[in-house]
């Protein structure tokens, strides 16, 4: 039997969250506008809408393909979070750990630039 992790603390967590945002590709990167990345240990009842289960990382906004001036002028940044508490559960050590919040933010960048749960599926980052 594989023993589970103990739940990581915010700022190694935080640190994980932050060089997975680093290897993004600066050409990508450069890309990413008027969005910020946070940190929550759970999600909340309205972030899970419905959902059953949990969530280990959210993409709230306006994704990029469906911008333009009549629908984003002096719009708040659109927000991706990371669930430390569902990931620190399901990761069974260090290196699984480091994977899945990997996964969890390119899948949740991805969403930002439009593209679908589908097809993030089909690449192989569902």
């Amino acid at each position: 039997m594989l023993a589970v992790m103990e739940e990581v603390d915010q700022e190694t967590f935080e640190a994980l969250v932050a060089d997975a945002l680093d290897q993004i590709p600066e050409e990508l990167g450069r890309y990413m506008d008027n969005v910020a990345v946070f940190v929550e240990d759970w999600p909340t009842l309205e972030q899970l809408g419905g959902r059953r289960g949990t969530l280990l990382g959210l993409y709230q906004g306006v994704d990029l393909t469906r911008r333009s001036s009549l629908n984003y002028g002096g719009a708040m940044p659109d927000r991706i979070t990371v669930f430390r508490g569902p990931i620190s559960r399901i990761a069974q050590n260090q290196w699984e750990l480091v994977d899945i919040v990997t996964r969890t933010v390119i899948h949740e960048v991805a969403h930002h630039f439009g593209i679908s749960d589908a097809r993030l599926h089909e690449l192989g980052w569902g």
